[in-house]
């Protein structure tokens, strides 16, 4: 399986495809890389989205998961950019159970450009992140994108 990485303020990302889609992204560099015109574009996107000029990714995704777990994916890209839900508010709009969304949540295998980190408690606590540095990465990610201040982000830790 072909795959690229590149290096963001959260760390180096290594993007993964498969038969024309992008169906992972992890923490760290990849054995061997492999430039394809998809990798490329995904990690030019990714940079964008760092630098502040991206709010939306148009990527061909197909992340291996249940059939629930997918549409719990599906419905995270449908918040938009510096926007977040709760997991109360997601699991009543998928008629399911908070923690049930959570857990696939958790196995997401594209974050940042599915973006879990939009997902709050209900009290707007940021909950748990399962990315590298954990609820940092969702702190960082969750400024980026004008969520929270950073002065909230110095007043959480």
């Amino acid at each position: 399986m072909p795959q690229l990485a590149v290096n963001t303020p959260i760390g180096p990302l290594a993007i993964a495809e498969e038969d024309g889609a992008i169906v992972s992204i992890d923490w760290g560099w990849p054995a061997a890389s492999v430039e394809t015109t998809l990798l490329v574009r995904a990690c030019r996107q990714i940079e964008e989205y760092f630098a502040g000029r991206r709010t939306s990714f148009d990527l061909p995704l197909a992340p291996p998961g249940t059939p629930f777990q997918r549409r719990v994916w599906q419905e995270l890209t449908a918040i938009p950019y510096g926007q977040t839900r709760s997991y109360g508010e997601l699991a009543a709009a998928l008629g399911t159970a908070p923690r049930a969304l959570g857990g696939a949540c958790g196995r997401n295998p594209i974050p940042v450009v599915i973006p879990c980190h939009r997902v709050l408690a209900a009290d707007r606590r940021l909950g748990g992140y399962s990315g590298l540095d954990g609820i940092e990465t969702k702190r960082f990610l969750l400024t980026l994108e004008g969520v929270l201040s950073p002065a909230e982000t110095e007043n959480d830790r």
